[in-house]
């Protein structure tokens, strides 16, 4: 894939970046130069490579699943300004 000035004019357009006309053509080459090592990609055989979200490879640490609510319910509501029956009381917002 080739791109001319009028193609990097267009997408400088479309991505709302001013590119003076003097620019357009080292762009444009620049840009083909970077298609060009995206094309190259293309060529590496994966067919043998697992996908892989990281290059370490890492396991996740697994801890049990257990209820730890701390008991703690008289501790906390003790810093409250107002409460009611264990819970915290607010003032009402809506009517």
């Amino acid at each position: 894939m080739s791109l001319d000035k009028a193609t990097v004019a267009k997408v400088a357009n479309l991505a709302r970046i001013r590119v003076e006309e003097k620019d357009l053509e080292p762009m444009a080459s620049e840009l083909n130069a970077i298609l060009g090592w995206v094309e190259q990609l293309s060529e590496v055989d994966t067919d043998n490579v697992a996908p892989m979200t990281s290059v370490a490879d890492m396991q996740l640490r697994w801890r049990k699943d257990e209820i730890t609510d701390g008991g703690y319910q008289q501790e906390i509501i003790a810093n409250s300004p107002s409460k009611e029956e264990g819970f915290f009381a607010v003032p009402k917002v809506i009517e």
